[in-house]
C-alpha cells in the first residue's frame, strides 16, 4: 500500500473538488439506519454510481468518503487497508473523520464483510454496492444480513424517464396530454436505461448491455459449459417477456429441435439468469406458500428495451404489462409489506397482477392494449370477477391504453385508467 499511498491521497483530495455532472433526480428514497449499512442492489447500468454521486452531491463534502475499488490503485486492498484510509489517510486529507463512507464495487476488498461492519460498529453512514459481474450486489445485501437495509434500483420509471427528457410530467395540462402518450410509446420500446434515453447509439449501446450481462454475469460468473444451450435460454426467456413459461416447456422446444442436455444443467441455468437481474419471475398467486414456489411462472425483463435484441416487431400489450409490473416492483422499495402474483384457474382464466399487502389482497389489476370499452375483452373481465370471488378482493383494475372509466359488472365496478396516467400518477417509488 506504500506505493499507493500518494495516490491514494491525491484522489481523496481531488473527489472533495469533483464537480459531478448534471443527473437526473430519481425517485428513489432510502433512509439510513444507525448502524445498518444502505446495500443498493440493482442491473447493469441502472445508475447505481451515479445514484451515489446524487446522495453525495447533498451532503457536506468534507464528512464524505467515497472510494470505487475499481480503480486501479485501490483493487486489491484488504479490509484493513481501507480502515486505514478511512481513519488516518482520510482525516490527513480532508481534515477530520467522514461521517458517510460510500463503497462502490466493494466484492474487489477482501474480508470486505468484516470492513463494513466493523465501520458500522464506529457509528458511520455506510453504503455499498457491487457489480453482478463478481459478486451480485443483492449477495451483498445476504452477506450483511441483519446489518443491512437493501433498495432496489431499476432502469428510470416513466416519470424519471421524462424528467430526463425535460417534458413536463404533468398529463392534465393543455395540450400536454398527447406529448406524454407520444413519449411513452417511445418508453414502451426504447426502455428506461440512463444511457439509452440520454445518447443517441441506442441499438449499440443496448447490444453491449445485453452481451455484458450474458457473458459476465451469466457464463463467467456461473462457469457456464454449453454457451448453446445456454444462449438458446437466455435468448427464449426475452423473447416470452409478459409469458408464463416453465422448464419443461423450455425442455420439450429444446428436445424438438434435437438438442442433447440433462434437466438439471436447465434448471440451473435458468436460476442462474434471475442471478443477472435482467431476468424476473414471477410466481402464480397460491393460498399454500410451498405452491406458491413451483413452475409455471411469469417471464419479465428488467427492463423493455431489452425487447428490441430479439423482437421483429413489437406486442404493445406485453409491453404496457412489463412496464407495470417494474412498476409494481419500485413500490416494493418503499412498501416491504408489498408482493405480488399473477393468478389463473383450471380453467386458464388469468389476471395479470394480484397485489397483496401483508396478508390482505389489495387489488386485481389486468393490463390491455386498450383505446376503448368495446375493445377490452369480455375475457378480461370475466378471470377479473372470477378472480375477485377467488381471492376475496373487490378492487378491481384494468390498465388501458387510452379509455378511463368504470364498468359495472353485477355489483361490482371494474375501474379503468390509462397506462400514462397510472404511472404519472400512481404511487411515486
Amino acid at each position: 500500500m506504500n506505493m499507493e499511498l500518494e495516490y491514494i491521497k491525491d484522489y481523496l483530495v481531488s473527489f472533495q473538488k469533483t464537480v459531478f455532472p448534471s443527473m437526473v433526480e430519481r425517485e428513489l428514497k432510502i433512509n439510513s439506519i444507525e448502524r445498518k449499512a444502505v446495500t443498493l442492489i440493482g442491473p447493469r447500468r441502472a445508475g447505481k454510481t451515479f445514484y451515489f454521486f446524487n446522495l453525495i452531491s447533498n451532503l457536506e463534502r468534507s464528512k464524505v468518503l467515497y472510494l470505487d475499488f475499481e480503480e486501479p490503485f485501490l483493487k486489491g486492498l484488504s479490509s484493513l487497508d481501507v480502515l486505514k484510509i478511512v481513519l488516518e489517510i482520510f482525516p490527513e486529507a480532508a481534515g477530520g473523520l467522514p461521517e458517510y463512507v460510500f463503497l462502490d464495487e466493494v466484492q474487489n476488498v477482501s474480508l470486505w464483510e468484516s470492513l463494513v461492519r466493523s465501520l458500522l460498529n464506529r457509528g458511520l453512514h455506510v453504503f455499498v454496492t457491487g457489480s453482478s459481474s463478481k459478486l451480485l450486489s443483492r449477495e451483498v445485501a445476504t452477506q450483511l444480513r441483519g446489518r443491512s437495509i437493501s433498495y432496489l434500483l431499476l432502469p428510470f420509471s416513466f416519470r424519471e424517464y421524462l424528467k430526463a427528457r425535460s417534458i413536463d410530467v404533468e398529463p392534465n395540462r393543455l395540450g400536454n396530454r398527447g406529448i406524454v402518450k407520444r413519449e411513452l410509446k417511445k418508453y414502451l420500446e426504447e426502455g428506461g436505461f440512463p444511457e439509452i434515453v440520454l445518447q443517441m447509439e441506442k441499438e449499440k449501446i443496448l447490444k453491449e448491455y445485453v452481451d455484458l450481462a450474458f457473458f459476465k454475469d451469466f457464463i463467467e460468473r456461473h462457469n457456464v459449459k454449453s454457451i448453446t444451450l445456454a444462449r438458446y435460454v437466455f435468448n427464449n426467456l426475452l423473447q416470452n417477456f409478459s409469458q408464463e413459461t416453465s422448464i419443461r416447456a423450455i425442455e420439450r422446444k429444446l428436445k424438438s429441435q434435437g438438442a442433447s442436455f440433462n434437466i438439471t444443467t436447465l434448471y440451473k441455468y435458468v436460476e442462474s439468469l434471475e442471478d443477472t437481474l435482467f431476468i424476473h419471475f414471477l410466481r402464480k398467486f397460491s393460498l399454500k406458500a410451498h405452491e406458491r414456489e413451483l413452475w409455471p411462472r411469469k417471464v419479465y425483463l428488467v427492463d423493455t428495451g431489452l425487447t428490441g435484441y430479439t423482437k421483429f416487431s413489437q406486442d404493445f400489450g406485453k409491453l404496457m404489462e412489463n412496464v407495470v409490473f417494474l412498476h409494481l416492483l419500485r413500490e416494493t422499495n418503499q412498501n416491504p409489506l408489498l408482493t405480488f402474483y399473477y393468478w389463473k384457474d383450471y380453467q386458464q382464466n388469468e389476471v395479470d397482477f394480484v397485489i397483496k399487502e401483508g396478508a390482505n389482497i389489495r387489488e386485481l389489476i389486468q393490463v390491455t392494449y386498450a383505446s376503448g370499452k368495446d375493445e377490452i375483452d369480455r375475457r378480461e373481465t370475466d378471470s377479473l370477477l372470477k378472480a375477485s370471488e377467488s381471492v376475496e378482493c373487490n378492487k378491481l383494475s384494468i390498465i388501458t391504453w387510452d379509455y378511463e372509466d368504470d364498468i359495472k359488472v353485477g355489483n361490482k365496478i371494474i375501474k379503468c385508467a390509462p397506462l400514462w396516467k397510472w404511472l404519472v400518477t400512481c404511487f411515486h417509488p
